[in-house]
């Protein structure tokens, strides 16, 4: 009779026991890095558009991060904002990844934020979608004013004794490489997108006279991001950028733009895809042009960095934010409408 009760006991507290509740499956994930204000209804920042016209409407407490997650009513797009940094940028998604409420592991990440641009490569206002995302903190460094002649940087990889010393080693997270052919796919999807020129955008380009890409419209292009936790600005940091992503990707990178998240955001996806929860291989980085990374020619980076009036005074912020939601939704509009074909394959540049 007792193990019939302890039977009787143990099957009544099955039927109580309400069932898990059934995880949220995103077909995409969006990750901005920060949002000025409210999610809605004022001056925006990375988030807002995507809130606003992707309708994510359902909000989801996520005290372990940054900022209040945001889904649509099917769950097929989620919103996560990093905050600001690869400090941030890296814990929000490691929590993110390892919130039980969310099965992660067929869901494509779009990285979409604003970003500095080389006007040797590009305009304002310019989306830019990257290969290679390299890291512009580790490392050791030297005063410039101490550095030996025939340095042009004070910057050393970690563990190496001058600039630039080979074989360069990327084993610590000092750059990633996204899948080409995913990059390539979602680049062809995008290239005729026609992105928004403003008279401040053009006032602001017609200072870099002999820079003739810096000279164009915006457009979608192809280039690779430098991710660091300091805010650079000037020529001979953008000569230290340009080199140092070419360092770390053995020649095939190009820098095109700087932003301050991506290696974060990319190191934790990478944890998470060891462990199953993420695929790793189905992550975009795509990053918009609000401003110049450097001084237009004979001018003084002081002055450049701070008449481009920092954060929403940028003369193409707003250019900007409209170019991520713009070029960005294509993509994840085409990925949650063939769901069926894209769920179990990567798309590629044919």
């Amino acid at each position: 009779m007792i193990s019939l009760s302890r039977a009787l006991l143990v099957i009544g507290c099955a039927m109580t026991t309400p069932a898990a509740a059934e995880p949220i499956r995103p077909k995409v994930v969006v990750v901005a890095m920060f949002e000025a204000g409210a999610d809605s209804g004022d001056r925006p920042g990375e988030f807002q558009y995507w809130v606003e016209r992707e309708k994510l409407t359902q909000v989801l407490p996520f005290p372990q991060g940054f900022r209040d997650l945001r889904t649509n009513a099917e769950g097929s797009v989620l919103g996560v904002v990093t905050g600001v940094g690869t400090a941030k940028s890296a814990a929000t998604i490691m929590a993110l990844g390892l919130d039980p409420r969310f099965d992660l592991s067929k869901s494509y990440w779009l990285v979409a934020g604003i970003a500095g641009i080389d006007p040797a490569d590009g305009p304002l206002g310019s989306a830019v979608w990257a290969e290679w995302v390299v890291d512009g903190d580790l490392g050791h460094e030297i005063d410039a004013r101490e550095i030996p002649a025939g340095w042009t940087t004070g910057y050393i990889p970690l563990r190496k004794k001058e600039p630039y010393q080979l074989p360069a080693d990327r084993s610590e997270g000092e750059a990633y490489r996204l899948q080409p052919g995913f990059v390539e796919w979602a680049y062809q999807l995008t290239k005729d997108v026609k992105l928004g020129d403003t008279e401040p955008m053009q006032k602001r380009r017609a200072l870099y006279t002999g820079f003739p890409q810096a000279q164009r419209p915006p457009v979608v292009m192809r280039g690779d991001t430098l991710s660091a936790m300091t805010y650079w600005h000037g020529k001979h940091l953008n000569r230290w950028a340009n080199d140092w992503v070419k360092y770390f990707s053995d020649g095939a990178g190009n820098y095109v733009t700087t932003a301050m998240e991506d290696t974060g955001t990319l190191q934790s996806l990478t944890f998470l895809d060891r462990a199953k929860r993420v695929d790793v291989k189905r992550v975009l980085v795509l990053r918009t042009a609000s401003n110049f990374d450097m001084q237009p020619a004979g001018g003084d980076a002081a002055e450049s960095l701070s008449g481009e009036k920092l954060g929403p005074g940028y003369s193409a912020y707003l250019p900007s934010l409209e170019a991520a939601h713009r070029v960005g939704s294509v993509v994840i509009h085409e990925l949650v409408r063939d769901w069926s074909k894209y769920e179990s394959t990567l798309p590629a540049a044919k």
